[in-house]
C-alpha cells in the first residue's frame, strides 16, 4: 500500500492527472524496481573496494603549449561590425 500511496503523492507533486489504471500501472512497475533494488542491496560486497568510477582514471588533458591563432585585425575586418578591438552586438537585456 505505500507504494500506491507514493506514486499518487509523486503524480500529484508532479501535477499529473492519472487515471486508477495509470496509478496500479506506476505502482506494479515501482514495484518492480524496488525489488530489483533489493536484490541488487543482498549482494555480497564486503571485500570489494569501493570505487568513484569502474575505470581508473588518468589525466587525458594535452600539454598546454602555444600556437599561432588567428590575426585579432583580420578577425576583426570580417566583423559586420567593431569599435575599440570588439565585435559589437545587438544588446542582450533592454
Amino acid at each position: 500500500m505505500p507504494i500506491k500511496v507514493d506514486v499518487a503523492h509523486v503524480a500529484n507533486l508532479a501535477r499529473l492527472a492519472l487515471s486508477p489504471e495509470e496509478l496500479d500501472r506506476y505502482r506494479q512497475e515501482l514495484g518492480v524496481i524496488l525489488e530489483h533494488a533489493s536484490r541488487v542491496q543482498q549482494v555480497e560486497t564486503s571485500g570489494i573496494m569501493p570505487l568513484s568510477h569502474p575505470l581508473g582514471s588518468s589525466n587525458v588533458f594535452r600539454p598546454d603549449e602555444p600556437y599561432p591563432s588567428l590575426d585579432r585585425e583580420e578577425v576583426l575586418e570580417m566583423a559586420p561590425e567593431s569599435r575599440d578591438g570588439f565585435f559589437v552586438t545587438p544588446p542582450a537585456l533592454d
